[in-house]
């Protein structure tokens, strides 16, 4: 259950911070990437990321960059297993299945904050995974 909605725990809903990641993306670079592996779009993004605008999709690059680092960066995780939903009027929400979902039950995460960003060719994202630290 890390699908960005809370449970109250003890520092307040989510819990306790479990893990913490931060990552950066140059969008040129990013975008120059997309454009030599046409294939790259489809394998880092699920169906409702694709089409995305440039910048939004470099910044769900880093959201997703983040969320493994706050995971601990283990192997075997699969990219369509996260997804970043824009939230008209709110933070973005983390939907998380499968291999992602595994690794963050396993650590307790219940719950995600995550902010994305884009500005002046940079896109970053912050995200802070917590719960109950299983």
């Amino acid at each position: 259950m890390s699908d960005g909605g809370a449970r109250p725990g003890p520092a307040g809903p989510g819990g306790s911070v479990v893990g913490v990641g931060i990552d950066v993306v140059d969008v040129t670079r990013f975008l120059l990437a997309l454009d030599r592996a046409p294939r790259l779009r489809e394998r880092l993004f699920t169906e409702a990321e694709r089409d995305l605008p440039p910048n939004s999709l470099a910044a769900r690059f880093a959201a997703k960059e983040a969320i493994a680092k706050a995971l601990g960066s283990p192997g075997g995780m699969r990219w369509h297993d996260c997804t970043v939903h824009r939230v008209v009027g709110g933070p973005p929400r983390v939907e998380i299945t499968g291999t992602v979902a595994e690794v963050a039950d396993r650590l307790g995460v219940t719950h995600w904050h995550l902010s994305i960003s884009h500005d002046a060719g940079i896109a970053s994202a912050i995200a802070i995974a917590s719960g109950n630290g299983a």
